[in-house]
């Protein structure tokens, strides 16, 4: 994929996204975007890591964070992490469920679709692994919401 297509489909993923966030409402947004912002700076810490171990690569020369992964965090990983809280929060196993899903398809015809695209591909992870990957921030999201509305509760008077 040329340089100029995507930047293209970089600023596409995000506009889409951050489109849907006015839906949730302003209260929602409000709750629940302390934990998702958690859980975007959780996945570009791990970002980091899978750069390193080269988890996955991007086609496009240079190897950038901002050029490659950041534009999914604070597009469709930060939409996500709000949609799964609105609609889970509350009922643990429904939010695992809506997670699996939304990985699911993330990770399965969705990133098959990018490597075909020359977006970037998967190297030292298969489909699972990179599922498994992503699954395990739903745990720690639904648990920092879950301390971050308790602290507020005892806090409130």
């Amino acid at each position: 994929m040329s340089l100029k297509k995507h930047w293209l489909l970089n600023i596409v993923l995000i506009l889409l996204s951050w489109l849907t966030i006015p839906l949730l409402g302003w209260r929602t947004i409000k709750r629940f975007l302390p934990a998702s912002i958690l859980a975007v700076l959780i996945c570009s810490l791990d970002a980091q890591i899978g750069k390193k171990r080269r988890w996955w690569s991007f086609y496009n020369k240079p190897q950038s964070f901002f050029q490659n992964e950041f534009p999914f965090l604070i597009g469709p990983m930060l939409a996500m992490a709000l949609w799964t809280l609105k609609w889970g929060y509350g009922n643990f196993k429904k939010f695992i469920m809506l997670n699996v899903i939304g990985e699911a398809i993330f990770v399965s015809p969705i990133t098959r679709l990018f490597t075909k695209l020359k977006l970037y591909k998967l190297v030292q992870f298969n489909e699972f692994q990179f599922f498994l990957y992503f699954f395990y921030k739903a745990f720690c999201l639904y648990g920092f919401q879950y301390l971050f509305e308790k602290y507020k509760k005892t806090n409130d008077y």
